[in-house]
C-alpha cells in the first residue's frame, strides 16, 4: 500500500538525505555514541554468561549451547535461569574463536557494530511506519517521510539507555534479537510487494521470529507488530471503527478481509508454536525467582507494577538516572495510597490514555495510525518484562527498553514533525533537536566509559541506587578483589545493614575477617548466614575454616559435610576438609579427601602437593615419589608439585632426578628462597659443594631470614675451611 508524502515532513530541521547517506549518518552516530567501549573489561553478568561459561569453549561439545540456558547451565536444573539463548551463545563462541580466547576488544567491538547496523536499519522500519508500504524499481523501501524516519533514527541510535545493550557484553542477546526482529517485520512487509501476497515471505518471516526469539525470548513480539502494521497499513482499518461494530454486533466483515484473517491465523499458529517448543525446551517449568529478586512480584496488589512501568518511561524519557542493577531496595515498594510516588503512576496513565485517544479518534487517517503504529512498538516489545504474563527476575532491566525505545523514538519524532508546522518555534526546534542529540551523544559517552570496568560500573551506581544492597555488595567486592579489604568490609557491612538476610554480602564479609584473624565475627556472620540459606555450601565450607582455626574440630567437620551434601561436587571443601584431618593426625581420612578433590578437579594443585607433602612427612616415600609423578602428568608446569617431589627423591637418595626437578621449578619460578635452600641441602648431601655454596647464597639474598638456611651454610663454610686447611 503506497501512501502520499506525509505532509509534515519537510518541515522537519533536518537536510534530506539520500538512502544510503541517511543509513551512514545514522550508523556514524552510532559509533560515536559508544566507541570508547570498544576496550572495556569483562563486566558484572559478562563473568558468568562469558568468562566462567564453558559452552564458550572449544573443547566444549557444540551440541551443549541447545540443551544449556544463557549462563552455562542445563535447562533441567531447577536452578536454571531458564533463558534460552543458543544463538547469542553460538556469537559468543564464534568470538572466542577469532579472538583466541577471552579477549574482551573482540565481543564489544561486534556489539557496537551490531547496533550501528540496527540504528541504520531503523530508517527503513520507521519510514514504513510513518509513510506507509512502498518500494521503487530497486525494490528498496520508498521513504515518504524521509526527514521523521532520519530523525527518529538518530534519537534511537544515540539514546542513553541503549549502554547497557551495547557497552555490557551479555547486551548482545537484544541486539541481536532486535536485529532478527527488524529483519522479520521487513521480511513481512515484503509479502506485500507490488500489490500480490506472498506466503513465501510470511513464512520467512516466521523463521526470522524464530531466530529473534532463539537470541533473547522477547524477539516472539514482533509478530504483534506485523499484526498492527498488517491492521493497520495494508488493510487500513479504523480500530475504532471496527471496536464500535463489535460492540453494536454489526458485521465487520466488510472490514476485516478474508486474508487478513488467514495472515492473522497463519502468524498466531507460528506463535503459538514457538511458544509450546519454548515451554517443552524449559524442562521443569518457568524460572524461581525470590523476593529479592522481584518484590513488586510477591505483593498482593498491582501498584508496584505500574510504578515500575512510569520508572521504564521516565527512563526512556530522562535516562540520566541509570544503574547496573535496580533490585534489593534500588526501588523501595509503595505500600499507601499515599504515598507521593502515586503522582508517576496517574501521570504516566494520563499520558497513555491520551495518546491512546488520540490515535484511535484523530479523523487524520496518517496521524491515527502513526500514533497507534509508534505505541505498538513501544508496549509490545515490552510485554514479556511487564510481569502479567509470568514473573520476571528483575525490578526494572535497562537492557529491556532497547526495542521499546524505538517506539519512543518513532512518537518523539512525529511529535516535532507536527510542531514544525506551527510557525514561530522553527528555530526553537532546531536547537532543541540538536540540543538534545549533544546531550544523548554526551551520556552515551559518559555512561559507556563506566560501563569499561566494574570499579567504575559499580561505583557510578552509588549515587543512583544509594538503597541498593547489591549495588554496596558489588563496589566491596571489586575493592576485595583489588586488595583493599579495608573499605570492601564497610561496603559489606552496609549491604547487611540495608539487607539485613544479604546471604553473600555475610559469606564475603566473614572470609575477609576470617583472613585478618578476626575470627569470632567471622563465625557469627557465616552462621547467620546459613541458618538462613541452609543449602548454602560455599558459606558452610568457610564456617568450617573459621571453626576449624578456632579448634572447634567438630563443628568443623560437620560444617565441611554440610556443604559437601548441599553440593555433591565439591572439591575445595574435600581440599579443606583434608587439611582439618591432617591437622588431627587423620592421615588417612586427609588423603582420602584429598584424592576426592583431585577426582572431581584433576587440576587441583593444593590437594595433589599436600598429598606428596603429607606421605613424605609420615615417611612414605615410595608412595609420596608415585603421588607426586602422577600429578606433574596432569599439572607438567606445576612448580609446588616440582619441588615437593624433588625433596622425596633427594631423600631417597636420586639426587640427579632430584637436581633435575629442583632446576625445573628454578626455571619456572627463579625467585624462590626455598627451592635454591633446598637444593643447596641437595648439593650438600651429594658432595658437590660448590654448587651447595652458590645456592645457599642466592637464597638468603632472596630470604636471609629463611628458616634453617643460614645454619646450613654456615655449616658448608666451616666444612669448606676444613677441606682448605687439610689440602697440602
Amino acid at each position: 500500500m503506497a501512501l502520499s508524502e506525509v505532509y509534515w515532513d519537510h518541515q522537519i530541521p533536518l537536510p534530506k538525505l539520500a538512502p544510503v547517506q541517511a543509513k551512514v549518518t545514522v550508523a556514524l552516530l552510532a559509533l560515536l555514541c559508544f566507541i570508547n567501549s570498544y576496550d572495556g573489561e569483562f563486566v558484572f553478568d559478562d563473568s558468568e554468561a562469558i568468562v566462567n561459561n564453558k559452552d564458550l569453549r572449544p573443547a566444549t561439545p557444540l551440541n551443549n549451547i541447545w540443551s544449556n540456558d544463557f549462563w552455562g547451565s542445563n535447562l533441567s536444573s531447577n536452578s536454571s535461569h531458564k533463558s534460552y539463548r543458543p544463538l547469542t551463545v553460538l556469537t559468543f563462541r564464534l568470538s572466542y574463536l577469532l579472538a583466541g580466547g577471552l579477549h574482551p576488544v573482540g565481543f564489544h567491538v561486534l556489539n557496537i557494530i551490531l547496533h550501528a547496523v540496527i540504528s541504520a536499519l531503523m530508517i527503513d522500519v520507521f519510514a514504513i511506519l510513518i509513510g506507509g508500504l512502498a518500494y521503487d524499481e530497486t525494490g528498496c523501501v520508498l521513504n515518504n517521510a524521509p526527514k521523521t524516519s532520519l530523525l527518529a533514527a538518530l534519537f534511537f541510535a544515540a539514546h542513553p539507555v541503549h549502554t547497557e545493550s551495547v557497552a555490557g557484553i551479555v547486551g548482545r542477546a537484544d541486539l541481536l534479537c532486535a536485529l532478527f526482529f527488524q529483519l522479520s517485520f521487513l521480511t513481512y512487509c515484503k509479502a506485500f510487494k507490488r500489490g500480490r501476497f506472498s506466503v513465501q515471505w510470511v513464512v520467512v518471516s516466521l523463521l526470522l521470529c524464530a531466530a529473534a526469539m532463539l537470541c533473547k525470548e522477547q524477539g516472539i513480539t514482533v509478530l504483534g507488530v506485523n499484526a498492527a502494521f498488517d491492521v493497520l497499513l495494508i488493510c487500513n482499518v479504523n480500530v475504532y471503527e471496527l471496536s464500535q461494530r463489535l460492540l453494536l454486533r454489526k458485521n465487520p466483515l466488510d472490514i476485516l478481509r478474508t486474508g487478513l484473517l488467514t495472515r492473522l491465523a497463519l502468524m498466531g499458529l507460528g506463535g503459538l508454536s514457538m511458544l509450546y517448543a519454548r515451554w517443552r525446551i524449559m524442562g521443569t517449568g518457568p524460572p524461581a525467582f525470590t523476593e529479592v529478586d522481584n518484590p513488586a512480584s510477591f505483593e498482593e496488589n498491582i501498584v508496584n507494577y505500574n510504578y515500575y512501568y512510569s520508572l521504564n518511561a521516565w527512563l526512556l524519557l530522562c535516562p540520566w538516572w541509570l544503574c547496573f542493577d535496580w533490585s534489593m531496595g534500588c526501588v523501595p515498594l509503595i505500600k499507601s495510597a499515599t504515598d507521593w510516588r502515586m503522582v508517576w503512576l496517574l501521570l504516566l496513565w494520563c499520558v497513555l490514555i491520551g495518546l491512546i485517544s488520540q490515535a484511535l479518534c484523530s479523523q487524520d487517517n496518517q496521524r491515527r495510525r502513526t500514533l497507534t503504529l509508534g505505541l505498538v512498538l513501544l508496549v509490545v516489545p515490552f510485554l514479556p518484562a511487564c510481569n502479567l504474563f509470568f514473573r520476571v527476575g528483575f525490578v526494572i532491566a535497562e537492557r529491556v527498553l532497547y526495542l521499546s525505545s524505538a517506539g519512543y523514538c518513532l512518537l518523539l519524532a512525529y511529535s516535532l514533525g507536527h510542531c514544525c508546522c506551527r510557525r514561530g518555534i522553527m528555530g526553537l526546534l532546531c536547537v532543541s533537536v540538536v540540543v538534545l542529540l549533544s546531550v544523548y551523544v554526551a551520556r552515551c559517552a559518559l555512561r559507556s566509559h563506566q560501563w569499561r570496568s566494574e570499579r567504575s560500573l559499580f561505583t557510578s551506581a552509588l549515587s543512583v541506587c544509594p538503597l541498593n544492597a547489591k549495588v554496596h555488595y558489588n563496589v566491596g567486592k571489586n575493592l576485595a578483589d583489588r586488595g583493599n579489604t579495608t573499605t570492601a568490609i564497610q561496603y559489606y557491612r552496609e549491604a547487611v545493614r540495608l539487607h539485613p538476610s544479604y546471604v553473600h554480602a555475610m559469606n564475603n564479609l566473614g572470609n575477609i575477617l576470617k583472613e585478618r584473624n578476626e575470627l569470632i565475627e567471622a563465625e557469627q556472620l557465616l552462621s547467620k548466614a546459613v541458618s538462613i540459606q541452609p543449602d548454602f555450601a560455599a558459606a558452610w565450607m568457610n564456617l568450617g575454616i573459621v571453626q576449624n582455626s578456632l579448634q572447634k574440630f567438630e563443628d568443623a567437620e560437620l560444617s565441611y559435610w554440610n556443604a559437601i551434601r548441599f553440593r555433591k561436587k565439591y572439591p575445595d571443601c574435600y581440599y579443606n576438609l583434608g587439611r582439618l584431618y591432617a591437622d588431627q593426625n587423620r592421615h588417612v581420612d586427609a588423603l582420602n579427601a584429598w584424592r576426592n578433590a583431585t577426582v572431581l578437579k584433576p587440576d587441583h594443585s593444593l590437594a595433589w602437593n599436600n598429598m606428596v607433602i603429607l606421605l613424605d612427612n609420615t615417611g612414605n616415600l615410595g608412595q609420596a615419589e608415585l603421588i607426586g609423578r602422577e600429578a606433574l602428568k596432569l599439572l607438567p608446569n606445576d612448580h609446588t608439585i616440582m619441588f615437593s617431589l624433588a625433596n622425596v627423591l633427594g631423600k631417597q637418595q636420586k639426587y640427579k632426578e632430584s637436581e633435575g626437578f629442583f632446576l625445573q621449578a628454578l626455571r619456572i619460578n627463579p625467585n624462590s628462597a626455598s627451592c635454591h635452600g633446598n637444593l643447596a641441602v641437595l648439593y650438600h648431601r651429594w658432595g658437590k659443594l660448590e654448587l651447595a655454596k652458590k645456592h645457599y647464597e642466592l637464597s638468603l639474598n632472596l630470604d636471609p631470614e629463611a628458616p634453617g638456611t643460614r645454619e646450613n651454610y654456615n655449616m658448608l663454610r666451616r666444612k669448606l675451611d676444613q677441606l682448605k686447611r687439610l689440602t697440602p
